[in-house]
């Protein structure tokens, strides 16, 4: 089979199978090439680290909850913004403990460069979640959505991460809570410049 083409997909679900089967910081792009019976040469065709394999599983996520976000069209802006961002949780659900590798991972003191390209994925991903629930302000409004959007995202996936509750009921509860409170206080701030 070397000198096979080997399509990325094939490479993600078997780099996912090899990592869970040891961990992510284990788990080697050699290894990965052996038991997909091809070079480093065909792996780095794709995927330049492992970094990027971990990226193409948070592009898998973006990609599940875009394909079903047409489900949530007759729902509010609010509730079309929670279901994406459970949409894409409930993608990585099955990988949650993966996913905590990968960050940890991502997030340890000698890795900056990782955690420099992660601002730009959060960033990626929320600009999805707020195409999807049709949220458009502009100027500093946009601004302030995007930030209040991402924390209540990020408070969320660190509990998603967790959640133990059936169907991530306490998950969705708290996502719940947090979108209102920022469309309160962006109610409260559009009623005072009025004013």
């Amino acid at each position: 089979m070397p000198g096979q083409c080997i399509e990325p997909q094939e490479i993600l679900d078997k780099a996912i199978e090899l990592a869970r089967l040891s961990s992510w910081e284990n788990f080697s792009l050699l290894e990965l090439a052996s038991s997909l019976d091809c070079g480093l040469s065909q792996i780095k065709n794709h995927f330049r680290s492992k970094d990027d394999i971990a990226e193409a599983l948070f592009d898998r996520a973006d990609d599940a909850m875009l394909a079903t976000s047409s489900q949530a069209n007759f729902l509010s802006a609010d509730e079309r913004l929670i279901f994406a961002v459970m949409s894409w949780f409930e993608s990585l659900a099955p990988y949650k403990s993966l996913v905590r590798e990968i960050l940890a991972y991502k997030l340890e003191p000698g890795h900056i460069h990782l955690q420099a390209h992660g601002i730009t994925r959060i960033s990626r991903t929320v600009q999805w979640f707020l195409h999807v629930s049709g949220r458009s302000y502009t100027g500093i409004n946009r601004i302030i959505d995007e930030i209040a959007v991402t924390q209540a995202y990020l408070a969320s996936f660190s509990f998603f991460l967790l959640d133990r509750s059936k169907n991530h009921r306490a998950t969705r509860a708290l996502l719940t809570r947090l979108i209102a409170g920022i469309s309160r206080t962006e109610s409260f701030v559009t009623r005072l410049s009025r004013s």
